[in-house]
């Protein structure tokens, strides 16, 4: 009986369709296939259009075929407020027509899975097929598990860089670009990049890391890149600088946590005469001594924010700028000038040392009671001095200097930068950078991310890449939310649930005609910075 079997061209990415009749060979005694070229497939409808041998459409189904958005084929009532929404975040930030240089026969695919991801955040995809039955989407058409398989299979590096390109020309230059790192936990034994590492979630499952970059201004993400599970932050930045070069951003400013901070990386931010502004830990000698001159004073009235409770003041200074020089096999030297702001939070402070003591507390019972844990033995040796006499036993006597020492910078944490800014502008964008973390906690949780299922590299890389395009959405909405105040009504899901109850009437041959919208449906389009849409 012949079947229909599908082959990509992988030059045109073109996908054709064939039919296939298995026969039995008698000659090699093996059963063996006839195909038969039926007609290339197209993307948005799923039907097979007739063409001639050479794979070009015949001229009279082409005459055939119009531009422009399909009439409705039937009488119609579906679930349209909350896609609508969609549709015009897309616009205004240029979702769709990036999508559509990139991925010409694939994007409204690409966006109706990403809207299912956004407004069924709790359902697997398989469940895909009812969703669709019940809403308007860009694709129009149901795609099954074994389509969205291959969606995400075709997806190549070429696409998502071209992607990535045209979203960040979108980003103001001028703004500073959050950077960081966040880690999958994954099921799967078949992935390269799946290992052990330092997991924030403490679950005890191998993992991928996702690095992403966001507009600070904007809060919308624009990049990302999977990292191996092992990697340490630090070690991630130079590839980063390389890969913004590559996509053509020459002057960007970053900002980034203290997992990041490293000597090689100032020094190759300054090389490429990059601005940033990263925190960096009390720990360091040259924090330490920067700070020193100004301690006594530091919790003056003077120094004091009242906004945001706590001391500041700031500090220039140069940084020991090394480069290694392979042309002339020597290092430069030099200096590069650059600030430390330093911060002082009161009750961080008080919070820090009460743990400090009672981890001190723990530790002398051990040692007075035979108890010792050998995890503690550096600790015990730091902190005290030990005694042992056969009448009295053990006995821990706290060496106050060292404990003095420790206590010393708590409470204080800095920033590092070479933009000339005041210590409160500088606080202000790095608290900014918290959108990153609500961020990834959008892709994990809403995103179904929270623990990778995929087992094959091409379908992870494919399945990363429509869940990045719905965070694109997401970061949208949750900013418009923030600065409109949408919050103290609605969470994220009871806003979009609240607009996915509106209709739309489709008659063939006629206007699509929107449902009644209710008052405070248009307050949340308004919130959210849309134009709600409007009936005949």
């Amino acid at each position: 009986m012949p079947s229909i079997v599908y082959q990509k061209d992988k030059r045109s990415g073109l996908t054709y369709a064939y039919e296939s009749v298995a026969y039995w060979d008698k000659e090699k005694q093996q059963s063996r296939a006839k195909r038969t070229l039926i007609g290339r497939l197209e993307p948005d409808t799923g039907e097979i259009v007739p063409t001639d041998g050479r794979r070009r459409k015949k001229k009279e189904e082409s005459a055939a075929i119009k531009r422009g958005p399909k009439a409705a084929e039937q009488v119609v009532r579906r679930f349209f407020g909350a896609t609508y929404l969609l549709d015009q975040i897309g616009e205004k930030i240029g979702l769709p027509e990036d999508l559509k240089k990139c991925f010409p026969d694939r994007y409204r695919q690409i966006l109706s899975i990403a809207y299912y991801l956004i407004l069924e955040d709790t359902s697997a995809l398989y469940r895909f097929e009812k969703w669709h039955s019940l809403h308007q989407h860009p694709y129009g058409k149901d795609i099954t598990s074994q389509r969205s398989s291959e969606l995400f299979a075709s997806i190549t590096e070429e696409e998502k860089y071209e992607f990535f390109r045209l979203q960040g020309k979108r980003r103001a230059e001028k703004e500073f670009w959050a950077y960081d790192i966040t880690s999958i936990s994954s099921y799967s034994k078949l992935m390269r990049q799946v290992q052990f590492g330092f997991n924030k979630e403490d679950d005890r499952l191998p993992q991928l890391n996702l690095a992403l970059v966001f507009g600070e201004e904007s809060n919308l993400p624009f990049y990302y890149r999977k990292l191996a599970g092992n990697i340490p932050d630090s070690k991630t930045v130079k590839q980063l600088l390389y890969e913004l070069d590559i996509l053509g951003f020459k002057k960007v400013k970053l900002i980034m946590d203290k997992g990041f901070y490293s000597e090689d990386n100032i020094n190759a931010l300054f090389k490429d005469h990059l601005k940033f502004m990263i925190a960096v830990k009390m720990a360091y000698s040259f924090v330490k001594k920067e700070l020193d001159p100004l301690y006594d004073q530091f919790r003056s009235f003077e120094n004091y924010s009242e906004k945001y409770e706590l001391y500041y003041a700031s500090v220039q200074t140069d940084w020991r700028y090394s480069q290694e020089r392979p042309y002339k096999k020597d290092q430069l030297i030099d200096k590069r000038r650059i600030y430390i702001h330093y911060y002082y939070n009161i009750d961080q402070a008080a919070e820090d040392e009460k743990a400090f003591d009672k981890m001190l507390i723990t530790l002398k019972q051990e040692l007075e009671s035979g108890k010792r844990d050998l995890d503690h033995e550096k600790l015990y040796s730091k902190y005290f001095e030990i005694k042992t006499t056969p009448k009295r036993g053990t006995k821990a006597q706290i060496l106050e200097g060292k404990v003095n020492k420790q206590k010393r910078y708590y409470g204080f944490f800095a920033l590092l930068t070479n933009q000339k800014m005041d210590a409160i502008t500088a606080l202000e964008l790095y608290h900014n950078k918290d959108v990153i973390e609500k961020a990834f906690g959008n892709l994990k949780e809403r995103l179904n991310m929270r623990r990778s299922l995929v087992s094959s590299e091409q379908s992870l890389e494919g399945k990363l890449f429509v869940q990045f395009v719905a965070l694109i959405y997401l970061s949208y909405i949750k900013k418009q939310m923030q600065v409109s105040g949408l919050f103290k009504n609605y969470s994220l899901q009871s806003a979009l649930d609240k607009l996915d109850v509106i209709e739309c009437f489709e008659v063939p041959g006629q206007k699509l005609q929107p449902g009644e919208i209710l008052q405070k449906q248009y307050d949340i389009f308004e919130a959210l910075g849309i134009a709600p849409p409007t009936s005949l």
